[in-house]
């Protein structure tokens, strides 16, 4: 179980975060600013962009988050999955939190802050709006960013990769039932159609593109060609969100402006579930004898999320100006620093971690 760990932290020291990753909530800033100053100037401009729609489907959001999603997935390797009775144990621990406990407990605290303690500091009239962005933002596990917080927690690779084309791979069948159970239960309209069409246009096809196209950059095991298509993709899947963001909070720029208080108000239940779900996963994983190196991504798998796929769903069901467009965003508004907060948890907890591993099961994971 050592060595694994140790061979993880070293392959964890060659990949630093970005300068993007690691700013993403001052960028996200700077594009709050922007949207609302521009929402305010060229009004038209805006409307426009919200106009350019064909089934309820919104063109240039549609572009852009196939531009943010495709190089994202073109790093997961389906072929992973062949390594999951590896880390039984782990993958057993995420796939619990992330389909099972995240949804159900953020759609709870949805309802206990949002539609009771918070609602009268909040318009009323997307009270319910709010609810549906938080429960889609939590119904769709991390895909991306799940990678950097693995490396910053010396996480072995192996179990991340194949965590992350699993959970990809379940999210195409379970995405749509869960977010209409929990809207369903929350007495909000499910435009089902609308939902299930999301699901092709943001999961589905994007899966299908990246795989195949991935498959054309590796040849007999040599992922240079790969390794280069991704990087000169990355700034512009960067500047796709950055664009995403100003164009939402050019419509949102209103309403912010009359309620400031909004987006503190949304952030305090996705902080709960965020340190809720790592802690819950973080302890499963300690007492089912998981190596720290398969806990510390799971914990971080469990509890961040897919907020590109969320932003997209929640435009296609709700619209722009939609309090649950509004929402999903203040979840990647508080990502990294609170991510970043719960790599250094798990960091700062190794020892004490592996103190209170059963002996039998460690054992049996140092001899896997």
């Amino acid at each position: 179980m050592s060595v694994k760990c140790e061979i993880a932290g070293r392959r964890a020291a060659k990949a630093p975060m970005g300068i993007f990753e690691r700013y993403l909530t001052v960028w996200v800033a700077l594009c709050i600013v922007a949207g609302i100053v521009l929402g305010q100037i060229v009004p038209d401009v805006f409307q426009a962009f919200g106009r350019m729609e064909v089934a309820q489907v919104n063109i240039p959001v549609a572009v852009l988050i196939w531009l943010m999603v495709i190089p994202m997935l073109l790093k997961v390797n389906f072929a992973a999955m062949g390594q999951v009775r590896e880390h039984w144990r782990g993958i057993g621990v995420t796939l619990f939190i992330n389909w099972a406990v995240k949804p159900f407990s953020m759609a709870a605290l949805a309802w206990l802050f949002i539609r009771y303690l918070f609602a009268p500091y909040l318009p009323a009239d997307q009270i319910d709006s709010y609810i549906a962005g938080l429960i889609i933002l939590a119904a769709a596990p991390c895909t991306a960013m799940v990678f950097v917080w693995s490396h910053l927690c010396e996480g072995e690779p192996n179990f991340t990769l194949s965590q992350v084309a699993l959970n990809d791979t379940i999210m195409i069948f379970a995405f749509a039932p869960i977010v209409g159970l929990l809207l369903g239960l929350s007495s909000i309209t499910v435009p089902w159609a609308t939902l299930f069409l999301s699901v092709v246009l943001y999961i589905v096809i994007p899966v299908i593109i990246a795989h195949f196209w991935r498959r054309s950059l590796v040849q007999n095991g040599d992922d240079s060609r790969l390794q280069v298509v991704v990087k000169r993709l990355h700034p512009m899947s960067l500047g796709a969100l950055l664009v995403t963001l100003v164009l939402l909070f050019g419509f949102q720029g209103e309403q912010i402006i009359a309620q400031p208080l909004i987006i503190a108000l949304l952030a305090v239940p996705i902080l709960i579930q965020v340190y809720f779900n790592s802690g819950l996963a973080y302890l499963l994983n300690r007492r089912v004898g998981a190596a720290h190196c398969v806990a510390g991504p799971s914990s971080l798998i469990g509890a961040s999320n897919f907020f590109e796929l969320a932003v997209a769903t929640a435009i296609s069901l709700f619209g722009f100006t939609s309090g649950a467009a509004l929402a999903t965003v203040v979840g990647v508004l508080i990502e990294v620093p609170v991510m970043l907060s719960v790599v250094k948890i798990v960091n700062r907890t190794k020892g004490w971690y592996e103190r209170g591993q059963p002996a039998a099961v460690a054992k049996a994971e140092a001899s896997d």
